[in-house]
């Protein structure tokens, strides 16, 4: 089913006063084409890169840091423009993360499950258990920083649960989907398995979608149109169409803009992005 299908069929008044949409970029490298290099690399390029996508339109960036540059990145993009910065990479266990908490950014992502990806140049296998889990439930809660679950699978969700019902998170709980990631933690990127796993996400979710592949063609636009929000940008899929890379985030970001208003709905400013996430 292609994004220009699903657009047919949406009623493009249905947006009218509806919640406007989060845009989040990834800004790092791709993992499953990583001979397409159209993502910056150094901390100057990062936090250029983050302030042009906020201007476009986006309210979120997801950055993975270089090492010892976390609070320059975070204190140099706040200096400039007013974008949520979510930092990564989820697949560090809690200990390696201390320079991220100690920058204070808005968001830190943290996965629900265990990590188990194959990509064409590394493989990444990590074990988080859920003592981990409630550990960063306790730093958020004491440093305010707003967690972006990942979720995977059910797994994932029945952690989610877990933390919720031992009282250690406060709606909304922020979650970024994640669909046709290689590895032992993959699920089909299809619109069946998309209405599969927000059916069960818990009572007070806000989530996005995140797509590996040429198929984001189609999930993003169906996000969009059911209410949910989107995940783009080079780490996920580094082309503007398939087979073709995009020049910049910038590119990508001012695609997802136009299809979500030619759809009838609005994008969130960071401002408004702060107020539906709680942050």
């Amino acid at each position: 089913m292609s994004g220009e299908y699903l657009l047919k069929l949406v009623d493009l008044k249905r947006f009218e006063g509806a919640e406007k949409l989060i845009i989040t970029v990834t800004l790092a490298h791709s993992w499953i084409y990583p001979d397409v290099k159209n993502y910056p690399a150094t901390a100057k390029e990062i936090i250029d890169d983050a302030c042009k996508c906020c201007e476009a339109g986006a309210s979120i960036v997801h950055i993975h840091t270089p090492e010892g540059k976390a609070k320059e990145i975070v204190d140099s993009i706040r200096e400039k423009c007013d974008v949520i910065i979510q930092l990564g990479m989820s697949s560090e266990p809690l200990e390696k993360r201390t320079e991220l908490f100690d920058s204070r950014p808005d968001m830190l992502s943290v996965i629900l499950n265990h990590h188990d990806e194959c990509f064409p140049k590394v493989e990444v296998n990590q074990i988080h258990t859920r003592k981990e889990l409630e550990e960063y439930c306790k730093i958020f809660r004491k440093t305010g920083i707003k967690p972006e679950f990942e979720n995977w699978h059910y797994g994932s969700v029945w952690n989610l649960n877990y933390l919720i019902k031992k009282k250690l998170l406060e709606k909304p709980y922020y979650q970024t989907l994640f669909f046709g990631w290689p590895g032992g933690t993959w699920s089909p990127p299809t619109p069946d398995e998309f209405f599969h796993r927000i059916k069960y996400l818990p009572e007070g979710s806000i989530y996005s979608v995140s797509i590996m592949g040429p198929e984001q063609s189609t999930i993003v636009p169906l996000s969009i149109s059911v209410g949910g929000h989107v995940r783009v940008g080079t780490e996920d899929y580094p082309f503007i169409s398939e087979g073709t890379p995009a020049k910049s985030n910038l590119e990508i970001v001012q695609k997802t803009v136009k299809l979500s208003r030619e759809m009838g709905r609005e994008v969130a400013t960071p401002s408004e992005a702060r107020k539906i996430l709680g942050i």
